[in-house]
């Protein structure tokens, strides 16, 4: 007698005597509690320097006005700072047409309650560039071990009921138990969006779930 349940994906199984092997799944639903933003400033122009020096001033009034409003410097770094020059074609000839200086901060938020002023300031002092808005779960390890408990409850459950329907006994603990591989979800951002207005923000982060499974075997007893 045995029993096999389908067949799960990325895990082979093989079919053995007075045995029952189970999928277990957990998973624990929950909202983010953090959230990093890209934001900063493009500037054009024919000179360089001129470019540079109103990106440098613009970027320098974005992160004290951040600063002003409880955003600490260790959760404020530059992502990535480019020049670099454009042309346009005219009649078939490359015609240059000036520089573009762009400098990208990356900014946590731990109060994700913040997301829309820390937008709104931003823009008011200068940034036309908002991209990337992501939420995170600080602590995703802890909340993890909370699905994987879960999973293992659903494993002994499923076991239970097959058991009882067959009427037959089986050893309460498994004989076998494997956490299986999840894939990890990777939260989409939010909205990229360039040459931003000021507006009254307002984000939601909405949920997130973190989940886990395993597979058990469990031995049937006569």
């Amino acid at each position: 007698m045995y029993y096999q349940q389908r067949y799960y994906p990325g895990s082979q199984r093989k079919v053995h005597e007075n045995e029952i092997t189970v999928i277990g799944e957990g998973s624990v639903t929950l909202q983010p509690d953090r959230a990093s933003i890209k934001l900063g400033v493009e500037i054009e122009d024919k000179q360089l320097r001129k470019a540079q020096s109103e990106n440098a001033e613009k970027i320098s009034a974005i992160i004290n006005a951040l600063h002003e409003i409880g955003i600490s410097a260790e959760h404020i770094q530059t992502d990535h700072f480019t020049i670099f020059p454009m042309y346009d074609y005219v009649d078939g000839k490359q015609v240059f047409r000036g520089y573009r200086v762009e400098h990208l901060l990356q900014i946590i938020i731990s109060d994700i309650g913040n997301v829309g002023l820390v937008v709104d300031t931003a823009v008011e002092y200068g940034a036309n560039r908002v991209s990337n808005i992501s939420f995170q779960i600080s602590n995703p390890s802890e909340v993890y071990q909370i699905a994987l408990r879960k999973a293992v409850e659903d494993a002994i459950e499923k076991a239970k009921t097959i058991a009882n329907t067959l009427n037959i006994n089986i050893v309460p603990t498994p004989k076998k138990i494997t956490e299986e591989k999840t894939a990890v979800r990777t939260p989409a951002p939010l909205y990229e969006v360039q040459m931003v207005k000021a507006a009254s923000t307002e984000i939601e982060p909405g949920t997130q779930d973190i989940r886990a499974v395993v597979s058990a075997i469990f031995t049937s007893v006569s």
